[in-house]
């Protein structure tokens, strides 16, 4: 395969992921509606997706590693746990408690122009082999200009007052989700070619269930098989744990080591374009035309700032 041919390929694996994690929203939507709590859908979707990754690290034939090559890494594993599993989930989740699927996946695609500006200031500030290993990101009219664009159509957006009930607690959340996602993108396609997707992909799952043990208080009700045994619980759970999480994050990964943290991160923009279909089939969502406002010129910055 030429280097046109797997770039090509990387692009279209960014796209189906994108158009999976687009129909999340939804379905996490669906088991809040549902009875579950925003952290216990998280432990049984990285559970699955855990146990998945396990089993195809002993169908191979090496031997399962366990630990990186030193402390520091192992760090930086607990990071990527934290920031793309625990915290990142635990707040897009919350934020779906609080308002609409298409809300949400609209404020989280402005993780790549968080992406842009994170990877510009520690490729300027600091050395080494995650700084060396980001895409070279510089300061000019499309950044800046995309940004601005997408910081107002977050204010649109999170102070809609023409909406039946102001809901700024999940439009913040959700913004705290977007930068989760792109402190996560800063590293992990460099440990990704550095240890290889699996092993990678195995260490965040990890740490992810690990670090939200402290939230878990209040989520008995997430486990009960009252709960756990409605269809429309299990099938969305075992779409998110196997599909979107076990799958997708590997795929992701690649993608990033293969097209980089910048380039990968801008995909993420057309999430909302399936939650929004997703959501209006399936929940009946409609945004208000205020909201349509701020969520065009959100997508249109984050366009703008990740042009060339």
């Amino acid at each position: 395969m030429n280097r046109t041919s797997s770039k090509l390929f990387y692009h279209l694996l960014a796209l189906a992921v994108v158009a999976v994690w687009g129909v999340t929203f939804v379905c996490t939507k669906t088991l809040i509606s549902a009875g579950m709590h925003p952290a216990g859908i998280f432990v049984i979707r990285f559970i699955l997706a855990y146990i998945g990754i396990l089993g195809l690290c002993l169908a191979g034939k090496e031997k399962v590693r366990i630990f990186s090559d030193s402390w520091k890494d192992e760090l930086v594993f607990v990071f990527l746990g934290i920031t793309g599993g625990s915290f990142y989930f635990l707040t897009e989740n919350t934020a779906l408690a609080y308002t609409q699927a298409a809300n949400v996946a609209f404020l989280v695609c402005v993780a790549p122009v968080f992406t842009a500006i994170f990877t510009l200031v520690v490729r300027k500030l600091l050395r080494g082999r995650f700084a060396d290993g980001l895409e070279d990101v510089s300061l000019g009219f499309p950044l800046i200009a995309g940004t601005f664009l997408a910081v107002v159509g977050m204010a649109i957006v999170i102070f809609d007052g023409s909406r039946l009930e102001l809901s700024p607690k999940g439009d913040l959340l959700s913004i705290g989700a977007a930068l989760c996602w792109a402190l996560y993108s800063m590293f992990m396609g460099q440990m990704t070619k550095d240890y290889g997707a699996i092993f990678a992909t195995r260490k965040v799952f990890f740490y992810g269930l690990l670090t939200i043990i402290p939230f878990l208080g209040g989520t008995e009700g997430s486990f009960s098989l009252e709960v756990l045994g409605q269809p429309t619980v299990y099938l969305n759970l075992l779409f998110l744990g196997l599909v979107a999480s076990l799958a997708c994050f590997v795929v992701w990964n690649l993608v990033m080591a293969g097209l980089g943290n910048v380039t990968s991160t801008n995909y993420v923009y057309l999430n909302p374009v399936f939650t929004l279909i997703t959501a209006a089939i399936i929940l009946g969502e409609r945004l208000t035309p205020i909201s349509i406002l701020g969520c065009a010129a959100i997508l249109a910055g984050v366009i703008l700032a990740g042009r060339r």
